[in-house]
């Protein structure tokens, strides 16, 4: 007997479009499962088979714990905001809104294609206002809290696209849109005090059912340690006598201490250097702009 693809998984499409199989009920008692897949960007023509085959691996597996008598949450959404969704309106010729709509559309109907069993009542938009004004709501918390500040920090700057970069869009020191070398550029920027509440993060992961490795890479993100600040006077190339303020975790080794290496972005290094070594000094600084910030 021939299987008929096309006519079986459109009847039972048309069936779970009218009565949605994996519905999450309301919260109360029994078992519960949460499964979060990682949103896609909305951007380009589709999805990709690399989308494929994680989002039907959740599926089967959540699929299991329905079977199992689990009460299942299993959302989808789209990461719509940011570069690539930019360029690609560019690319197009069409208006971000209007392009991030039309790519939203082909995506959803892409997964349900598969018959991916996602509670689309629980859809999120990130582009959607009465998605985003929960995200500027809980920012303005943090504001008031006296958690975040501005400052002028080091991006990943692209000269071209005249945007910053996160480290991942940065291939071999180049922009992995325009293929134009990135460099370090300051920009004001917010900034939260993670180091204010870094405890607080770090007694919140042993209560998480995570892998250890998982962890583990959470409490280095966080990167709590503890030492002393130490204060050195040293003289500029003027003769006058500055001080450099370090942090340590080894207190105990500063009689050994020989030399001190300052970043090449510090305020003071203008003055440190010697005209002697001068032109090597710009030279080095000028190719440290060049390079990811996290491989400095």
């Amino acid at each position: 007997m021939k299987y008929d693809f096309e006519h079986i998984e459109k009847k039972w499409q048309d069936r779970w479009e009218q009565q949605p199989p994996a519905k999450t009920k309301p919260t109360g008692e029994g078992k519960k499962f949460y499964c979060l897949d990682m949103f896609p960007y909305p951007s380009g023509t589709g999805l990709h088979v690399g989308h494929w085959r994680g989002y039907v691996l959740s599926d089967v597996y959540t699929r299991i714990k329905w079977l199992e008598g689990y009460n299942v949450l299993h959302p989808m959404g789209w990461d719509a905001f940011g570069l690539p969704a930019e360029n690609d309106a560019i690319k197009k010729g069409i208006h971000p809104k209007e392009n991030t709509a039309k790519n939203i559309a082909r995506f959803k109907k892409q997964l349900k294609d598969i018959a991916a069993m996602y509670d689309w009542d629980k859809e999120v938009n990130t582009t959607d206002p009465n998605y985003y004004k929960w995200t500027q709501w809980i920012f303005l918390q943090i504001y008031k809290a006296g958690l975040a500040y501005e400052a002028n920090t080091p991006i990943n700057w692209c000269p071209s696209c005249l945007t910053g970069l996160a480290n991942e869009e940065v291939i071999d020191g180049k922009c992995e849109r325009c293929d134009v070398q990135v460099e370090q550029k300051k920009i004001r920027q917010w900034i939260l005090k993670i180091t204010d509440y870094a405890q607080k993060l770090l007694d919140g992961l042993d209560k998480l059912e995570w892998a250890e490795k998982v962890k583990s890479m959470q409490r280095n993100w966080i990167g709590k340690s503890g030492g002393l600040q130490i204060k050195y006077e040293v003289v500029d190339n003027t003769g006058k006598t500055i001080t450099l303020q370090t942090y340590t975790t080894c207190p105990e080794t500063i009689f050994g201490v020989t030399f001190l290496v300052i970043a090449p972005d510090h305020p003071l290094i203008d003055c440190l250097i010697t005209e002697e070594k001068r032109e090597e000094a710009d030279a080095y600084c000028a190719h440290v702009k060049t390079i990811p910030h996290d491989l400095q």
